[in-house]
């Protein structure tokens, strides 16, 4: 805990002032959620006061036992204070997480950030930061926070004008919880009045399974001693669905993820027997912040019998499926589980496999029924889902069927493509799935490996997500369709190649026999072997990897990383039809042999998005074969 004490003035950082000013101007068009930010961590500090509680009944104190929210304005300080009788927070906590917002994602968040309104106000309430929200509306805010557990005397005023700095005091606050007041900008006195903030409150916070509270007024439209509920204040999930709208699913949403805009698509569901739980999970439109960092979140908050319990639990769900936000709410188990218990428990384990089978399901109907949302949820979150074969073995095959890849059979770098599209195009007696791995469209779609598939018009995924090697380690086959990378091991087209291409190939074999042994002689520390290729039809060499070899640019940036990777050699295939390849059976790079092998070489490992050894010796042998070719 921190020890400072007294009243401290300190700076925003830069990347904060430029934030808050973003932020305030491209929300002002829809400033009322305001309010709902606050109700909602308001909610958030309640809940976690109730969890603590489970163990030490007396953090909840007497009359100040319920938990609720209360909502009021004042006419003559024209001023609007929202407070909580949650957990509250001490000094560093403040700092923490309402002093700054200097946090990994402020940057990433100030990069997304376009300028245009409409787009930017979504991406607000991902980024942790709906807090600051207040200064749409406000001019001046001022949150009194004290501690559970803490003397009246440990409490925490923190104030800002939402410019360059904030000042921090140690304060005295009757009883536990947060307050803050909204002091209005000159021109918000609409929002002094009971109506329009309980219609803000109605719209937007209704679902919130706390009391909302707003006072009284008498005839005159003033406001009395009385409070009064003025939300529904239950589990929304706990409802039967024909009593939920869209508009309350979606704010609700909203008011677990944090996040501005609208979700992709939800699943609300209720089980009984054996095992006893609901849940509703949303998809969202976009990624949250922190999705590809070691530790991101995990969306699912749990409940137990309407209690909150914790959230961000990861046991919930599997990490490929991170991205999903949501509750769930269980009958069976303990109010005091924790998440060590989590660990193991049979319960658990029933309720994850059971969501992630209604995700999935989600996910399908998607993919078949609402193609457009489909095609809006894999950019942002395929590369999460191409997680999933090598985590989930038993939804493996669900999983697959819904990948989406760039083909050979489309122009553009569109991943678009279904294991179920690429299998009704399959040539009659083709066998595998074929696919090729790199670090880009370009890279993949301009591989000369692809030469004999364009040449036979068999389709070629093209996989150039990073996670498409590791993807494909576990992916082995589909529909008992093996999945066969056409850069790695011999080809074996199998009946798609006729007799007449075993022939010719076999005349090259012959025909090339003591060039590939001399090729072979000059390269023999770099490769394990040199062949006569049947893949290549334009271009003049080609790299192949073992089986199970990494891609060369994976390896490469593997290496770059500081991993170790088993020594291995590639194998060099050659078209002994191409000119250059002719050339070197001539007499006259007989005393440049050697230099003609290794350009060769070079050149197939800068086409597959290897790494040259050593890139200015390969520029100096190849000024000197052109500056030859010329002369």
């Amino acid at each position: 805990m921190s020890t400072k004490t007294g009243k401290e003035t300190l700076q925003f950082e830069t990347e904060v002032t430029q934030l808050l000013h973003l932020m305030i101007h491209s929300l002002y068009s829809n400033k009322e959620i305001f309010l709902r930010e606050l109700i909602s961590n308001a909610s958030d500090a309640c809940d976690r006061l109730r969890f603590e509680a489970i163990s030490d009944s007396t953090l909840l104190g007497g009359k100040n036992a319920e938990l609720k929210i209360q909502v009021e304005y004042d006419k003559d300080e024209h001023t609007i204070t929202v407070r909580d009788n949650g957990i509250g927070m001490d000094r560093e906590e403040v700092v923490q997480n309402i002093g700054t917002i200097a946090r990994s994602g402020t940057r990433e968040f100030l990069g997304q950030l376009t300028g245009d309104q409409s787009k930017d106000s979504h991406l607000v309430g991902q980024f942790g930061v709906g807090f600051y929200s207040s200064f749409i509306v406000a001019e001046k805010v001022t949150l009194t926070t004290l501690k559970v557990g803490l003397e009246l005397d440990q409490a925490v005023r923190w104030e800002s004008e939402g410019t360059g700095s904030y000042t921090l005091e140690d304060v005295k606050k009757a009883r536990r919880g947060t307050e803050i007041v909204l002091h209005l900008k000159k021109d918000e006195d609409e929002l002094l009045s009971s109506l329009r903030l309980r219609s803000i409150i109605t719209k937007y916070s209704d679902h919130v399974p706390l009391p909302i509270e707003m006072r009284e007024e008498n005839d005159k439209g003033e406001p009395t001693g009385s409070w009064e509920t003025v939300n529904k204040a239950s589990a929304l999930w706990a409802r039967p669905k024909s009593d939920i709208s869209d508009e309350e699913y979606t704010e609700f949403y909203k008011h677990v993820s944090h996040d501005f805009a609208e979700p992709l698509a939800w699943v609300h569901n209720r089980v009984e027997g054996k095992t006893e739980y609901i849940s509703l999970l949303y998809i969202p439109k976009q990624a949250p912040f922190d999705l590809f960092e070691p530790n991101p979140t995990h969306g699912v908050k749990l409940y137990v019998q309407r209690v909150f319990i914790m959230d961000d639990a990861e046991k919930l769900l599997p990490r490929y499926l991170r991205f999903v936000r949501g509750v769930i709410d269980s009958n069976d188990l303990p109010l005091n589980i924790s998440r060590e218990i989590l660990q193991s428990n049979k319960v658990i384990d029933s309720i994850r496999s059971g969501s992630v089978k209604k995700i999935l399901g989600l996910l399908e109907s998607l993919a078949k029924n609402e193609t457009e949302k489909y095609q809006e949820f894999w950019p942002v979150f395929g590369k999460v889902l191409k997680e999933g074969p090598g985590e989930d073995f038993a939804n493996r095959e669900k999983i697959a069927g819904l990948l989406r890849f760039a083909s050979t059979h489309r122009s553009d770098e569109t991943q678009g493509v279904s294991l179920e599209d690429y299998i009704t195009r399959m040539k009659p007696g083709q066998d595998k799935i074929y696919y090729i791995t790199a670090d880009s469209h370009a890279t993949a779609n301009n591989s000369p490996h692809l030469e004999i598939f364009r040449d036979k018009e068999i389709e070629v995924l093209l996989l150039v997500d990073r996670v498409d090697e590791w993807l494909m380690s576990h992916l082995t086959e589909y529909r008992e369709k093996p999945f066969a990378s056409i850069a790695k091991g011999e080809l074996d087209l199998g009946e798609i190649s006729d007799a007449q291409d075993k022939k010719e190939l076999e005349e090259k074999e012959k025909e090339a026999q003591e060039l590939v042994r001399r090729i072979e002689e000059v390269l023999q520390d770099k490769v394990e072997a040199v062949r006569v290729s049947h893949r290549l039809t334009t271009s003049p060499a080609c790299i192949v990897l073992n089986e199970h070899d990494m891609a060369l640019y994976m390896q490469h940036l593997m290496k770059q990383a500081g991993h170790e990777l088993p020594a291995s050699k590639p194998v060099l295939e050659i078209n002994p039809e191409h000119a250059l390849v002719r050339r070197m059976e001539g007499e006259q790079v007989e005393d440049r042999f050697e230099d003609w092998a290794k350009i060769l070489f070079d050149q197939a490992i800068l086409a597959e998005g290897g790494q040259l050894q050593d890139p200015a010796g390969f520029v100096s042998r190849l000024n000197q074969l052109i500056s030859g070719i010329v002369d």
